[in-house]
């Protein structure tokens, strides 16, 4: 597919996450963009031959909405497109693949080849990002008693707190989710590789965007009671070459802001331990709109139409 252009279709390409990817695969010579005018975006009859005319659609839709385009998609039989959905819909479905190119060794690969891709939630991607490494290598068993917390801009809640935030409404820090019963817990549970359904506590500032994701932790508490160097050595050799997640030196003055990351597609993993203590926090950072919405849906995007192959793949725009 890399001779010619490949098209692709958005489907719910107005909300926030449509578009900032049609933003960037507009700068990607080798995609050509397809959209239905405004007023034939609700015509299922439109939509189907739109899916029909396309290599791959984008769903930018809410869950039931999502789950409902994907079954239209696959009623094309043969000449169903590819499918990326960046709803919740079908993280955890057994016949989609995750779409965290850094996930795991071959990853990459199985995005590249796959029919159906689930992109990753933005506390996730840092959540996981930070554990699944540590759970491969042994360090941190898979039924250990998790703890995450996670602060991100207001453009990561929706239209309506959006809406609330800019109209200078909205609160300048407040805790969320505290019933335990967060989407995102799923696909964390089960792409970190745990088997205990970890804590959840997300947060919101009064920002745009821009993600903090942090995991506190005992070292005694783990097999070998490593130290805070032996997790982050372990965490370097997962991501090693990787361009877009990259493990970084502890901040010096003990200090993380969150929207140092904006409008790249990165996520900055650090291991922040004391030893004296024995204690030790991993932080994950991240533009909650790039690597953690948009950015990562045109990685996916880019593996699946064969314009960029291996977890090393640079930031898009220039695809």
């Amino acid at each position: 597919m890399t001779a010619h252009s490949a098209m692709v279709f958005i489907d719910g390409e107005s909300g926030t996450t449509g578009l900032g990817i049609r933003d960037r695969l507009g700068r990607m010579p080798r995609i050509t963009l397809k959209s239905l005018a405004p007023e034939r975006r609700r015509d299922a009859g439109a939509r189907r031959d739109m899916m029909a005319a396309v290599d791959l659609i984008v769903l930018c839709l809410p869950d039931d909405a999502a789950r409902e385009s994907a079954a239209m998609a696959a009623s094309l039989g043969n000449a169903a497109p590819k499918v990326l959905d960046a709803s919740t819909a079908h993280r955890v479905a057994p016949d989609w693949v995750y779409g965290f190119a850094e996930l795991a060794p071959g990853q990459a690969e199985r995005i590249s080849a796959a029919r159906k891709v689930a992109n990753p939630g933005c506390y996730p991607t840092g959540a996981i990002g930070l554990i699944r490494p540590l759970v491969d290598g042994g360090l941190l068993p898979p039924d250990y008693p998790i703890t995450i917390n996670a602060v991100s801009g207001y453009s990561g809640g929706g239209k309506a707190m959006i809406e609330a935030h800019q109209a200078a409404q909205g609160p300048a820090f407040e805790l969320y989710g505290l019933g335990l019963e967060h989407k995102h817990i799923g696909e964390t549970e089960r792409y970190g590789g745990l088997t205990r359904r970890p804590i959840f506590v997300p947060s919101v500032g009064h920002y745009l965007k821009g993600m903090l994701v942090s995991i506190p932790l005992h070292l005694d508490t783990l097999p070998g009671k490593p130290r805070g160097a032996d997790l982050g050595a372990v965490l370097a050799e997962r991501y090693r070459g990787c361009e877009l997640v990259r493990v970084v030196e502890a901040a010096a003055d003990g200090k993380l802001e969150p929207e140092a990351l904006n409008d790249t597609d990165r996520l900055e993993l650090s291991v922040h331990a004391n030893e004296t203590h024995r204690q030790a926090v991993l932080v994950a950072r991240l533009d909650n709109l790039g690597k953690g919405a948009s950015g990562a849906a045109v990685q996916n995007i880019a593996l699946m139409l064969g314009l960029r192959t291996g977890v090393g793949a640079r930031e898009m725009a220039d695809a």
